[in-house]
C-alpha cells in the first residue's frame, strides 16, 4: 500500500519536473461519509452556499484547500449525474440540457446526453479533492491542470512507459465529468479540455488543458519524467530556429533509410 508521504513526494516531483502554476490535485470519489477526511470543507455546511464542482478543484488546485462535495454540496447537476450520485431524468436524456442553447437539435442534445460518462449510480455518495502534496487520504486518481507544452511531456511520458498513446474521449461540456469518469471506468490515462464553466465560473486559463492519470500510473510517470530529464526529450524545451539543426542519431538513420538529404 502507497504512503502518504510517498504521495507526497510524487506530488514534488511533477512540480519540478514540469514548473506546472497550481497545485497536482489529488482526487478521491467518495463511497461512504467515513471517507470524507474529517479535515475537509464542506461547503454547504461550512460556509452556508453551494459550489460547482470545477470550483472546488481551483480552491483545491489553487489555494490548497481540501474540499469534500456531496450532491447537497453541488450547484451544477452535471457531476452529481456522471458519478452516480443521483437517476438522470428523462429530460437531461431527451436532449434538453444541449437544445437549444449549444446543440442544433433536439436529436443533437439527445445523442450527447445519450452518450455522457456516468458512473454506477449509488456506488459513489460525492468527490474530494486536496493537493496531492498534504493530501491525508489515498487517491484514486491525480489530476494536473497544465500548459499545451506541459501536456506534450506528460504525454510522452505515458508513451515512454510502454509505446502506447492514449485513446480519450473529449468534450467541450463537464470537464468535471469528462476528466473523472472514464479514468475510473477504464483505469487509462484521460485529457480533457477545460468547459466553459470550469474557464467562466472557476477560472481556468484560456491555455490550460487537464491530464488526469489514475493512482496505479503514477510511479510509472514520475519515473518517465525522470527519466526523460537526463535525455534530449527533457522539459522545459528550448527553442531553435536554425535550419538542418542537429538530429538524433535515430532520427537521421531513418531518413536515409527512406532516401531523405539528411
Amino acid at each position: 500500500m502507497m504512503t502518504l508521504s510517498l504521495f507526497h513526494n510524487y506530488a514534488e516531483e511533477f512540480e519540478k519536473r514540469l514548473r506546472i502554476s497550481s497545485f497536482p490535485l489529488a482526487v478521491k470519489l467518495l463511497q461512504n461519509e467515513k471517507d470524507i477526511p474529517g479535515e475537509a470543507i464542506r461547503p454547504k455546511r461550512d460556509w452556508g452556499y453551494h459550489f460547482s464542482l470545477c470550483q472546488g478543484f481551483a480552491m483545491s488546485r489553487r489555494e490548497g484547500s481540501m474540499i469534500a462535495m456531496l450532491k447537497e454540496d453541488m450547484w451544477c447537476f452535471e457531476p452529481v449525474i456522471g458519478y452516480g450520485l443521483a437517476e438522470p431524468p428523462q429530460y437531461f436524456l431527451e436532449g434538453h440540457n444541449r437544445f437549444p442553447e449549444s446543440a442544433k437539435t433536439l436529436e443533437a442534445g439527445k445523442n450527447w446526453a445519450q452518450a455522457f460518462p456516468r458512473l454506477e449510480i449509488g456506488k459513489y455518495i460525492g468527490i474530494v479533492s486536496a493537493p496531492l502534496r498534504a493530501a491525508s487520504f489515498e487517491p484514486d486518481l491525480v489530476m494536473i491542470y497544465c500548459n499545451p507544452a506541459q501536456l506534450t511531456q506528460l504525454l510522452i511520458a505515458v508513451n515512454w512507459i510502454d509505446g502506447r498513446d492514449i485513446t480519450c474521449r473529449i468534450s467541450g461540456h463537464a470537464a468535471c465529468v469528462y476528466s473523472v469518469v472514464p479514468v475510473m471506468q477504464s483505469g487509462q490515462c484521460q485529457v480533457t479540455s477545460p468547459c466553459r464553466g470550469d474557464l467562466g465560473r472557476a477560472a481556468a486559463s484560456y491555455y490550460e488543458m487537464l491530464f488526469t492519470t489514475p493512482m496505479a500510473k503514477v510511479e510509472d510517470l514520475v519515473i518517465a519524467l525522470k527519466q526523460l530529464g537526463e535525455t534530449l526529450f527533457r522539459f522545459p524545451i528550448i527553442p531553435t530556429l536554425k535550419p538542418e539543426y542537429k538530429l538524433l542519431e535515430s532520427y537521421e538513420k531513418i531518413g536515409r533509410m527512406i532516401g531523405m538529404e539528411v
